[in-house]
């Protein structure tokens, strides 16, 4: 088979990579949940590219992302619940009918405030609807934090479920109050570690890093950004860990915590 620039090629690989008898074993063995990490991850390598401003790896990874839509709606297809081009025309509704301004005649001179409050309409007429089609159960309650979207990154949809809580009053006015309360998460993961529960534990560290994005909310900073800030800062840690240990003709293997440690406060040093 040929790289081809024809949408419908990529289509007929993923067809083949899902044919029973033919196909690709680890392919053929997949479902929706188990793909649904790698959407996530190649959506972060698409950003990832975006910030290193490397627009060949960009134009790769767009490839990577848009592999994982055609995946799934493939899956989707076996299944008979809807195909790719299901896929493409619902966007190309959504995107014609949430621009009226242009698609459609609206006599001109809009302002982007306009723009805004006729997408925020339109948005919510929609939201209406797939609400309407739901079971009666799941219609019969509509929280405060049913808009907060389930499919976001956890710190994203932690720092927005919380913002949603203070809207009507339920927050702290302090930031000290938040680290009494991560104190007090930290203290219950110790009597956690106490008992060796693992279910247990993981719960409460679940809690503690939900008061540590309640922190970094109440201080006006990003949760997502500051912890890439930290990974960062930690690679180039550990990068001069490896170079100080790479001069002394040595590898990380032969080197005590306590070495790695000294030099990990020497990198410090020198930042």
């Amino acid at each position: 088979m040929t790289p081809s620039r024809d949408i419908s090629v990529l289509l007929d690989i993923m067809a083949q990579l899902r044919t029973s008898g033919s196909g690709c074993p680890w392919d053929l063995e997949q479902n929706f949940s188990s793909i649904a990490p790698y959407t996530v991850e190649e959506a972060y390598e698409v950003a990832e590219a975006i910030a290193r401003g490397d627009l060949d790896d960009l134009r790769d990874e767009l490839g990577d992302l848009l592999l994982q839509v055609v995946f799934h709606a493939q899956m989707a297809e076996e299944q008979n619940a809807f195909s790719f081009g299901d896929v493409v025309e619902a966007i190309t509704r959504k995107m014609i009918r949430r621009h009226p301004h242009v698609f459609a005649d609206s006599g001109g001179g809009l302002t982007p405030a306009d723009v805004k409050g006729a997408w925020d309409r339109i948005k919510a007429e929609e939201k209406a609807e797939r609400h309407a089609r739901w079971p009666e159960s799941a219609a019969s309650h509509t929280s405060l934090l049913s808009s907060v979207k389930a499919g976001q990154p956890a710190l994203a949809r932690a720092t927005e479920l919380q913002r949603k809580a203070s809207s009507v009053g339920f927050d702290w006015n302090d930031p000290r109050a938040v680290l009494h309360k991560i104190r007090e998460e930290a203290d219950e993961i110790e009597a956690a570690l106490d008992r060796g529960d693992a279910a247990e534990l993981a719960e409460e560290t679940g809690d503690l890093l939900f008061a540590l994005v309640n922190l970094a909310r109440h201080v006006g900073a990003d949760p997502e950004m500051a912890l890439r800030g930290t990974n960062a800062k930690f690679e180039r840690r550990f990068a001069y860990i490896e170079r100080a240990l790479a001069a002394q003709g040595r590898a990380l293997q032969g080197a005590s915590l306590q070495e790695m440690d000294a030099l990990w406060n020497a990198a410090k040093g020198t930042e």
